[in-house]
């Protein structure tokens, strides 16, 4: 008996590594594509700062070839060299204008997918409940779930309640393939004191969000490639551990739903790519 506890704690601890380590490294990616689109807004607007040179150009060609016709009181004179100059000119400002079309489309498109997911989720699961939170943060949309629409204190069984809840999120990401979710579990800063495989609250952070995969995948129809399971203990509250209320708003599940970083990281790579050519 001893060995089989041992063995699952080890499973446990295990699967709470593989999960930070995931955790970590979609941070990671995440920090790089934040980088690379503020090197893209900073080449955007440089864009635009030459096009409006070039239009200020374009109307100073316009007024001397107009000086020209007045001079010569022909108004059919517009000197060769003048047309030129303006066709150059607005020839420049044509393929600026597609280069900021083209970066204005990379850039807005991850937020226009982000926006119709939350439109979705907040059509699904509805806003009238305190205990559920979906909001934006940097492109990101996270679902936040508080734990007693979810577990009893100390557990990770998740309770049938919570399963239409997760059944409105299934919905809408079952009809976005390529977008991932992270399931995270968080628990105030009381120690764990039960007993049997979980160990703290470490453990138990990370148990409930397997939980909850698990019903995502196993009932709910959700593609396993599409989940991360994190659990962040009391290491991430919402607000101080110091009253009962405040412990209650921090032992909560966070769903967060992104789409693939990778996906949108050659976007980017590829619009920015054009400008150079």
């Amino acid at each position: 008996m001893k060995k089989i506890v041992m063995a699952l704690s080890v499973m446990a601890l295990l699967t709470s590594c593989v999960s930070k380590k995931k955790y970590t490294d979609l941070e990671s990616r995440n920090k790089e594509t934040q980088d690379l689109l503020n090197t893209a807004t900073v080449k955007l607007n440089a864009c635009l700062e030459e096009k409006a040179g070039l239009l200020a150009r374009v109307d100073g060609l316009k007024e001397y070839n107009e000086n020209l016709i007045t001079t010569s009181k022909d108004m059919t004179i517009l000197t060769a060299k003048g047309a030129q100059n303006v066709e150059k000119a607005l020839e420049s400002i044509r393929e600026k204008d597609l280069k900021i079309s083209r970066m204005q489309d990379a850039l807005t498109k991850k937020d226009s997918v982000t926006l119709a997911v939350v439109t979705s989720l907040k059509r699904a699961v509805g806003m009238s409940d305190p205990d559920i939170e979906i909001n934006v943060e940097k492109g990101v949309v996270f679902i936040s779930i508080a734990d007693k629409l979810l577990f009893k204190t100390g557990s990770y069984d998740v309770s049938d309640k919570a399963k239409g809840v997760l059944a409105k999120v299934a919905k809408v990401v079952n009809d976005k393939p390529d977008f991932e979710c992270m399931v995270e579990g968080h628990t105030d800063n009381v120690p764990y004191n039960g007993s049997g495989i979980i160990m703290d609250n470490w453990d138990l952070s990370v148990k409930r969000s397997t939980s909850i995969i698990r019903v995502l995948t196993n009932q709910l129809g959700v593609k396993p490639e599409q989940l991360i399971a994190a659990g962040r203990s009391s290491y991430v509250p919402l607000v101080a551990n110091d009253t009962a209320e405040n412990r209650s708003r921090n032992r909560r599940t966070r769903i967060i739903v992104l789409p693939k970083i990778d996906q949108f990281y050659e976007m980017v790579e590829k619009e920015m790519k054009k400008q150079t050519k």
